[in-house]
């Protein structure tokens, strides 16, 4: 079953001779329970993409469905609210409230989400992260790796239905960098979510289901399962 789609949307960045086609008419589809990787060169389109995909960006033309509902057709506070219940972002910067420990962060998302995951299964989560002994640390605190390990769990933690990914082991060395693909594999597939990956990491891709490659704003599938 379909979670995500993109119905031909295009993004298009300024007007006149400075018009710049970010993303060219796409139309993409994602099933629960797949690991889809995005790679391409820097400048490609990929972060445009990914933003559109998560209801941050508006398309200038066409529709993003997220579980039957067309982000397109909402507001802002609306697509907030499907954000909140249906999105977890995995970011580059690891994206942290400096002034929370990492298991306030994660505290902090019970005040605005319920049915996130039981203490138990955070348990399970922390140590495979290899983050168990760091609850209490600041960001500030945690190495460049330890604070994207801490932004997955804060991601993965209210239980999404979609997961996106952006170059989520860019900091981290080639042992956590597989242990972080198992993880994401495992989570997508026990859970039937959609884990999307926007990477420049090529060793990834054995991981994931489909494999699609954007150039110049053009989305291209590569292979697939």
């Amino acid at each position: 079953m379909s979670v995500l789609k993109l119905l031909n949307v295009n993004k298009t960045f300024g007007t006149g001779h400075k018009k710049v086609e970010a993303l060219k008419e796409t139309n993409f589809e994602a099933e629960r329970g797949e690991l889809i990787a995005i790679i391409g060169p820097s400048g490609s389109g990929k972060s445009t993409l990914l933003t559109i995909l998560g209801g941050l960006l508006t398309p200038t033309s066409g529709e993003v469905i997220i579980n039957n509902q067309n982000l397109t057709n909402l507001n802002e506070k609306q697509r907030s609210k499907i954000r909140l219940k249906e999105i977890g972002f995995i970011l580059q910067g690891s994206n942290l409230i400096p002034f929370l420990t990492v298991e306030n962060q994660l505290k902090l998302i019970d005040r605005v989400k319920k049915e996130n995951m039981t203490k138990e299964e955070l348990g399970k989560l922390y140590e495979s992260l290899g983050i168990g002994d760091l609850k209490e640390k600041y960001p500030s605190d945690l190495s460049g790796g330890e604070r994207q390990r801490a932004a997955i769990a804060k991601a993965l933690y209210s239980n999404p239905s979609v997961i996106l990914a952006d170059e989520p082991t860019a900091s981290l060395d080639s042992d956590r960098a597989y242990e972080v693909m198992d993880i994401l594999k495992t989570q997508t597939k026990d859970n039937n979510t959609t884990t999307i990956v926007v990477t420049h990491d090529t060793r990834l891709i054995g991981y994931c289901d489909k494999v699609y490659k954007m150039v110049d704003g053009v989305l291209k599938l590569e292979n697939g399962a």
